[in-house]
């Protein structure tokens, strides 16, 4: 069987995200329970890391989190990757400031 698991605006769902989320009932319906960009934010706030020990562990907190009712991940600056509106200027300041050598 075959499940439907909605995605992001601007980020495809990935696939161990998409079994996490297929293996917990709650936490899949609150999924479907959010928006397109706020769907996008969480992805964005798990695929966007260094290494994979904060990958893993974001997605637990994801699942942990959409249960307990939040819908977009705390402390986050935004996904930079939506082509629907401009970064704002100070999410761009933090951007400008992280990659300097």
């Amino acid at each position: 069987m075959n499940i439907n698991v909605s995605e992001g605006t601007a980020h495809k769902l990935p696939n161990d995200l998409k079994r996490d989320l297929l293996s917990d009932r709650t936490a899949l319906k609150k999924w479907e329970g959010l928006t397109p960009v706020a769907r996008n934010e969480w992805i964005c706030w798990v695929i966007s890391v260094k290494k994979e020990e904060t990958r893993q562990n974001h997605m637990l907190r994801l699942i942990s989190e959409l249960k307990e009712g939040k819908r977009r991940p705390c402390c986050w600056i935004g996904c930079i990757h939506r082509d629907d509106k401009r970064i704002s200027p100070s999410v761009m300041g933090i951007i400008n400031k992280t990659n300097k050598p």
